[in-house]
Parts: C-alpha cells; structure tokens; sequence
C-alpha cells in the first residue's frame, strides 16, 4: 500500500503520467521473466532456422478446397444429385443443404511435380514446384470468428497472443527501426476483428502494427515539427519522464512495453515512408505483381504482396497481408461461388505468383517462409443452389520457401473433398511446423502466465516432417 508521501512524489509531475496510465489500461496484462532491454533485441533460435521471416497469405472467408487445389472427378459425375444419398451428412453453419456441386472450373497437372491446380489460380500455378500443398487441414471451429482466432492465435477464443506475437517473443527483432509484426490491411478485417494479430497477455511490444494500403500506411507517420532540433527536444523530455516514471514504479511490463513502442514510433517516421516508396523498382518488377492490372483490387494486393518483400529484405519478421476488398464478402461465398471465387482470385493469384518469383529471384526465398491458408473449407455440395457452406473438416493450405520441399502433395480427402481419410493435419501442426523452421521447438516456447506455462501450440502440434525438404 502505498504512503501519502510517496503517491505524491509519483504525482508531483501532474496528471500527465496519469494519463499515460490510462492509455496503458488497455494493454494486457503480463508476467513476463524477460529484462526489459530484451524486449527489442535479437534472441538466438532453439536451433538453427530455415526461415528469417514469415509472410502469412490470409485468405480471409475459406477458400473451396475442391475448387482450387484439390480435385473431385466423383462431383463431375454426380453433380446435382442428393448427396444424402450418397455420405452422411453433417450439420452445417446454416443448414441450406442443396444438391452435390460439381467445380465450375477445370483442373490440370503443372509443373514438372504434375500438381493439381484449377484455372482460377494461372499464375501460381506456374509455382508449383516450389509449393508444398497441404490438402488434409482440418479446423475445430465451423463458423469464423472462432476459426479465425484459432488459427492466429492457437485457441478458439479471444485473448491469445497471435502467431506472429509468439515468434517475435521468441526471437526479438532484427531492425530496430521497424515492428517485428506488422499487418498489411488489404481493406478488410477478418471477423473477430484486431483480437487476431494482438499480443495478448505477452508485453505489448509484440502486437502487431496494422499498415493500410496506399501511400500513407500509418497516421501520424510525418512530423508535426518543421524543425528536427524542436521534435528531439520534445521527445528527449518525454523520453526523461518517462524513465523517471519508471524508476518510481519499478519494472511494469505495461509502461516498458509502451515506452518502447513510442521510441520506435519516432524511428518509423523515418523508415515507413522510405519503406511505402516504391518508385525505385523497376517496372519488370511492378509488371511482375501485377501493378499494371485494369483491375484495382490486383493493384491493391500488388502493392501489398510487393511491401511484405521489402519489409522481408529490412527483416521483420512476420509479415500478414488481410485480403482485398472485391465486394464479395471475402472467400465467403455461400452464394454466387463462380462470381465470388473469381473476383478474389484474380485479385491475389498474379501478386502472389510475382512474389514467390521475386523471392526466388533475389535469394530471398530460401529465407522466407511463405503461407498460403484461410480458417476452414466449403462443402462439396451446395448451399442453396451455387453457393457451399462452412466445411472444417477437410481444407487445403499451401507452404512455399524456406525449408519446404516443393512440389509436394501432403494428405488426403475422401473422393468428394468432405472429410480428411489420410493424414490429418492440424492447425496446432501448422503453427509447430512454421516455429520448427524458425527456428523454435512449439513446447519449449512458453510463457509464464496465470500460474501455468502456456504455449502456441497448448498440449499439441507435430511438425510436419513429410513436407520439409
């Protein structure tokens, strides 16, 4: 408890630091063992990593495994029968069960490994050889919210740090002039909102920042001050109360964590719009993610796909890019599946190809870990009469980079892409395989929280070996 006269030392430099309590309210509370002058530096791995950094495809919505990567001649042949006639059918997320529902897209073998691949994705099909397809993920978690926090964060509820938290933890930063985590807002935020790329209960330090699209990616990012000498002087006071504050209370992860992230905030005023600046590159390279396109939300995704390569080459870490707004609720297509499905792909397949090309052609992807996943699949019948419901039990994912042995076809569903028959794989194994080639063993990876050591992976997760090169 403390005395009167220490709680008016505390508050004898005004209601400022007050307020700089207030704000910290809504950062989660920690019990970290970590110094604080860790909290930015560089920490080695478990073991000797594959991957520097992480660029997370989210596609937002569930992409139709069946119209995509895995291939159902049995839907050409049944199309629009009763398909209690043939399986059992589970309840789904509206229970709008129509008839069996062939692809309205053609499949074909590419590459020299002879992957399936549909035409709605001709530019990435051309990067099958360096794809390693998953085609037996299956969820815990039907409807979106649920799924989407699973798969950021491990758990099916709100709270958990995400993924990219986690890594971050576990291996500090390699630029102090950039977050360790950042977001790149394709114009749509997932349900469940910004509780899936937050820090949880680990310091604040590793939440995510979100960067919009455009030329202006973060508020705030240019100085008020005209004259540099004005802003040092404000900040080396801020910088000596909040220190001096800090001394008061002793360590609080709470107000470390946020000091810290308000000096890094001054050294993004210098790097971000050096970073969002990409009249350097060459107009090969622009063509190349597709920032030609008579198609905005290409150029949109273009421009994000080409910003997670530059951010990878000034070495954050994690890197999420959240899909384009197309005007077609995401990859959520409970009706107009041609429509719908066509619109997001063309959004993402050039940009996508042009960045694992990229990658590849600068060395960059035997360093980078490519991801390529959305929170569950669809059904391989209708839901009314062109659209498929939620479908957790059977989704295809695809990994490309570093570690990954490309060309790979990993698991198996049954002949109508419903239900996963051989080597299921989870999202707790996603999450262990991309901490395995960072570098992190997912049961030594731990946080002291609540009485217990927690972890991204909980009581579970298997790196998955097969796919590994």
């Amino acid at each position: 408890m403390l005395s009167r006269r220490k709680m008016l030392g505390l508050c004898k430099a005004g209601f400022g630091g007050l307020a700089l309590l207030s704000m910290m309210s809504s950062v989660g509370c920690s019990s970290s063992s970590k110094r604080e002058e860790e909290l930015l530096s560089q920490i080695p791995p478990h073991f000797s990593a594959k991957a520097k950094s992480v660029i997370f495809l989210y596609m937002d919505g569930g992409v139709s495994q069946v119209d995509s990567f895995d291939p159902k001649p049995r839907l050409i042949k049944e199309n629009g029968q009763n398909p209690y006639d043939k399986f059992k059918v589970e309840a789904t997320q509206f229970n709008n069960i129509g008839k069996i529902l062939k692809s309205p897209w053609e499949f074909q073998q590419h590459g020299e490994s002879g992957m399936w691949m549909s035409d709605l994705f001709p530019y990435l099909s051309k990067c099958v050889d360096d794809i390693a397809m998953i085609n037996s993920m299956v969820s815990d978690f039907p409807e979106h919210t649920n799924a989407n926090y699973f798969l950021h964060t491990g758990l099916g509820i709100q709270g958990r740090p995400s993924m990219g938290s986690w890594i971050n933890y576990g291996l500090g930063s390699s630029n102090e002039n950039l977050p360790g985590y950042v977001v790149l807002d394709g114009g749509l935020i997932p349900p469940g909102g910004l509780d899936n790329f937050k820090n949880g209960f680990l310091p604040a330090t590793y939440q995510a920042s979100i960067f919009r699209s455009g030329n202006v990616p973060l508020a705030n990012i240019s100085p008020l001050e005209s004259d540099l000498a004005l802003q040092k002087n404000k900040l080396q006071f801020a910088q000596k109360r909040d220190h001096h504050l800090l001394s008061q209370l002793g360590h609080e992860d709470q107000v470390s964590s946020a000091i810290k992230n308000y000096e890094l905030a001054f050294k993004m005023q210098a790097s971000v719009p050096e970073l969002a600046d990409i009249s350097g590159e060459s107009d090969a390279t622009k063509k190349l993610y597709g920032l030609g396109s008579d198609d905005p939300h290409t150029v949109g995704y273009g421009n994000q796909c080409l910003l997670a390569r530059r951010l990878v080459e000034r070495g954050v870490r994690f890197i999420e890019l959240t899909c384009p707004n197309v005007g077609a609720d995401r990859w959520d297509q409970h009706s107009g599946l041609k429509k719908g499905h066509e619109n997001n792909a063309h959004a993402v397949d050039q940009p996508i190809a042009g960045l694992l090309t990229d990658l590849k052609q600068r060395g960059l992807l035997d360093s980078t870990l490519v991801v390529f996943a959305g929170e569950f699949g669809r059904t391989p019948f209708a839901q009314g009469t062109d659209g498929r419901d939620h479908n957790p039990s059977a989704f295809s994912i695809w990994l490309a980079g570093a570690g990954i042995k490309g060309g790979t076809v990993y698991g198996k569903t049954d002949e109508y892409g419903y239900k996963v028959i051989e080597k299921p794989t989870t999202i707790h194994d996603l999450h262990a395989t991309m901490l395995h080639l960072m570098g992190l063993d997912h049961e030594n990876l731990t946080f002291r929280f609540s009485g217990r050591d927690i972890r991204l992976t909980d009581v579970h997760g298997h790196v998955v070996n097969d796919i590994l090169g």
